[in-house]
């Protein structure tokens, strides 16, 4: 009995050895330092100029437009600005739909699962690299919770426009010297659609985005728009593997970037110093997050509180923000740890993928 029980005491202490070192892991990449410095440049910019003007809450809007700039892929020119003013315009589709349905509370959840359903099938089918569908979902998820009225739509939606537009130019201007330095890889034919990949997968995840949120209203979270979007950011891992990595990893580096944001937020913050540490913390993000995930969240934390909390730095308590982004991250990144165990179970694609066959008919894909 006790050479038994040491022997799977071994094999319990290899077994956490190994999900360590893969946690742990870092990847190799190739990302020049010019391609995070223009992200921030694209995002922090329209930051600088809402600064300038004392109107940093339009900074902010035109800030998450400029997000597109990280959409560009390794094409030549032709197609890489064909592909971001794509991009540009269906950030600001969802940014609007979330605004409108900001009045109805009632129809967040269908509109923010619609949402995520429609982007992540279209991303699936014309092979859009990461971060795929999360920004569309976020802007949507943010424009849902911005406290606006009706008339002030139409100028939300055309500040997130402009910081797209402004992404693209700066895009422009850096395909034209990268392109020097790096051979653009060619443009490869779409392969054929296919109804699990495209529609089936796209339909459990826009589910699973809707759920999170119902839960987080079922608990009345304030300002609860980082639930479908920590919900999206894990299921979206290719396998189970990276599902549960990514849960880990989210859930951890949240809880570090926290720290940093209790930090940032004890200094003596103004618009012009809120836009630089913006600038500084997206750099590091978009250099980070191609070789570790969990770093690059932390980073992202602060990040994305400034983005959707600069204008409230000051009127609420530092600690009831941080409580409630941590709050959200855990039961996001639960639900889609639930929903990436059903998308990668054989048994639960058979038996769901029955019924949505019955509603999307095959037909629909070319």
């Amino acid at each position: 009995m006790a050479g038994s029980g040491w022997r799977r005491a071994q094999e319990w202490y290899a077994l956490l050895g190994r999900e360590l070192r893969q946690l742990a892991a870092f990847n190799a990449s190739d990302r020049r330092w010019q391609m995070p410095f223009c992200a921030a440049l694209a995002s922090g910019l329209p930051l600088l100029i809402g600064a300038w003007f004392d109107r940093f809450d339009y900074g902010l809007i035109s800030s998450m437009g400029g997000l597109v700039f990280l959409y560009a892929p390794n094409t030549p020119l032709y197609h890489r600005m064909v592909s971001l003013m794509a991009c540009a315009f269906g950030m600001s589709a969802c940014y609007a739909l979330g605004l409108m349905s900001h009045f109805l509370p009632w129809i967040w959840v269908p509109v923010l699962g619609f949402i995520a359903i429609v982007v992540t099938m279209v991303c699936r089918f014309y092979m859009v690299g990461p971060p795929g569908s999360l920004f569309f979902v976020m802007a949507a998820s943010i424009g849902a919770y911005s406290p606006i009225e009706v008339m002030q739509v139409p100028l939300h939606v055309g500040l997130l426009t402009m910081g797209s537009v402004l992404a693209c130019l700066i895009a422009f201007f850096y395909s034209l010297y990268i392109i020097r330095l790096v051979t653009p890889q060619p443009v490869t034919p779409l392969p054929p659609a296919s109804f699990e990949f495209v529609v089936f997968d796209s339909v459990v995840i826009g589910t699973c985005v809707g759920i999170a949120l119902g839960l987080a209203q079922a608990l009345q979270l304030e300002r609860a728009y980082w639930v479908p979007v920590s919900c999206l950011a894990v299921i979206q891992g290719m396998s189970l593997r990276a599902v549960w990595t990514k849960q880990i990893h989210r859930i951890a580096g949240t809880g570090v970037g926290l720290l940093l944001a209790w930090a940032l937020l004890s200094l003596p913050l103004d618009n012009w110093r809120i836009a630089l540490l913006m600038m500084l913390l997206a750099f590091i993000t978009e250099t980070l997050v191609v070789r570790h995930y969990g770093l690059a969240v932390i980073f992202v934390t602060p990040l994305t509180i400034f983005l959707a909390e600069a204008t409230q730095i000051g009127t609420r308590a530092p600690e009831l923000i941080l409580e409630a982004r941590l709050l959200d991250t855990v039961l996001g990144s639960l639900v889609g740890l639930l929903g990436g165990a059903c998308l990668h179970s054989p048994r639960f694609r058979e038996l769901a993928g029955r019924q949505v066959r019955r509603l999307i008919p095959l037909r629909l894909l070319p």
